[in-house]
């Protein structure tokens, strides 16, 4: 076999030199490529290793080793190239900033956690209490401070269970109360929520039949009346959360529907515990609870601004049923969403809250300030007047007024790829980033980014 100075060349194409790789013009740059072990002894890809895992580090040391095989890089850059391409997680999610103006935004994950769930959350990621009781030494009720908390946030109610989301707590309501039976609802509640699935067919996969009452514009507490009878394992009551009929409508009230003599469940989607004049339409579990509902459903990630989860509170004997089913086991919750949870309720108000209650006067000068700023380096924004929105299945129909920062239309894609990036919306061809869904103390990330793509976009931009 034939030997040759210096690590062999791959085989495949010819390879073209490249003045960017440090090397003559008739030298194959490949020959420089350090090795994979030389660059991962690199205080800062070995301390990478650390943080994010060998096989991470060496995947991306292999993408920068590439980019120098083909010339994008030096070969002597190779190191530096990596460290640069490093995520900031082993996880694959990145960080995004919402200037889309929807609160909720369910592509996004919805709710922002608050900085004291955030806390929370890294507190429960070892081993915690979850379910012993620390005192005796013995098994305790699995997450019974995160109970206690909302049932202190809830008077109304007398027992609460959580499950793993919104819909998770339709179905063991379902499961526990009406398989074999039937769920009597109105035509005009049969509602679909996201990614096409449909209330329907939800509540059949329990075993449960649905007798469908009314019309779609139109059900009287009458027409429950005349349905229920010994197959009737619950009234169902929906709030349509993602969209509103009007005109000639009519709906019966959780008080109506309460005095027919058999449970009713109430699903009020959106999340809030109590009253909010700022979405006066919008049902909450309180005013329901005290209605006469015997059991309401919620979801943790929407109004209430903590983490993904289904909040379930009613009667103590209804609620009994539902957290002593076998199928509780397989939809219950982790110790880190009981300690987000609790940390919400318990805690400060969550970025959620803060973003419906901004004041639109601070928002119009935040923007002003922001386009002033970017200005100054002969960009083209502006300070615009904008209308955001709940969003995740929440008070449709309502526009919350605020403001924006507009740029040219195709800022848009690039702050979608910036680091951090920047989630904005298009319209009337221009990128509005709306300051309502943008906490305050993340202006100067934005400019940063909206400055970081405005250096690469070169003439014409």
């Amino acid at each position: 076999m034939d030997h040759q100075d210096g690590p062999t060349p791959r085989r495949g194409r010819p390879y073209a030199g490249n003045s960017a790789s440090g090397t003559g013009s008739g030298e194959d740059p490949r020959r420089h490529i350090v090795r994979t072990d030389v660059v991962l002894g690199d205080p800062r890809l070995a301390a990478a290793v650390e943080r994010l895992g060998a096989d991470l580090v060496k995947s991306v040391v292999g993408g920068a080793q590439e980019r120098a095989r083909a010339g994008e890089i030096p070969a002597a850059s190779v190191a530096d190239a990596a460290v640069a391409a490093l995520p900031q997680t082993a996880a694959g999610q990145r960080p995004v900033i919402n200037a889309t103006g929807v609160l909720l935004h369910t592509n996004l994950g919805r709710a922002s956690l608050s900085g004291a769930a955030q806390e929370a959350v890294l507190a429960a990621c070892g081993h915690t209490d979850v379910e012993l009781d620390l005192a005796t030494g013995a098994r305790s009720r699995r997450g019974r401070t995160a109970l206690a908390a909302l049932l202190e946030r809830v008077p109304a109610a007398e027992a609460a269970h959580v499950v793993n989301n919104g819909a998770a707590a339709l179905v063991l309501a379902a499961t526990a109360l009406a398989a074999g039976k039937e769920i009597i609802v109105s035509r005009g509640e049969m509602v679909e929520i996201g990614d096409g699935f449909r209330l329907p067919d939800l509540l059949v996969s329990t075993g449960a039949r649905l007798r469908e009452v009314g019309t779609t514009n139109r059900t009287v507490a009458g027409d429950y009346a005349q349905a229920v009878g010994p197959e009737t394992g619950f009234l169902l009551k929906v709030h349509p959360s993602n969209f509103r009929v009007t005109g000639f409508t009519c709906s019966a009230s959780v008080a109506e529907l309460s005095e027919l003599g058999v449970p009713v469940v109430a699903d009020i989607g959106s999340g809030l515990l109590r009253p909010d004049a700022v979405l006066p339409g919008e049902p909450d579990t309180t005013s329901w609870l005290r209605a006469g509902a015997s059991l309401v459903t919620a979801s943790g990630d929407k109004l209430l601004g903590g983490p993904q989860c289904g909040i379930v509170l009613g009667r103590a004997e209804i609620v009994r049923r539902l957290n002593r089913h076998p199928l509780a086991r397989a939809l219950r919750v982790d110790k880190v969403t009981l300690a987000a949870l609790e940390a919400t309720v318990r805690g400060p108000a969550t970025p959620t809250h803060a973003a419906l209650h901004a004041d639109v006067r601070d928002l119009r000068e935040r923007a002003e300030r922001l386009a002033t700023e970017l200005r100054d380096t002969r960009l083209d924004a502006r300070a615009v007047d904008s209308e955001a929105a709940v969003g995740g299945g929440g008070a449709p129909g309502v526009t919350l007024p605020s403001a924006a920062l507009s740029l040219p239309e195709s800022y848009a894609a690039r702050l979608r790829c910036a680091t951090p990036a920047v989630m904005g919306r298009v319209e009337g061809g221009r990128c509005l980033l709306d300051l309502r869904t943008v906490p305050r103390q993340l202006d100067q990330v934005v400019v940063a980014a909206v400055r970081s793509v405005d250096t690469t976009a070169g003439p014409g931009r």
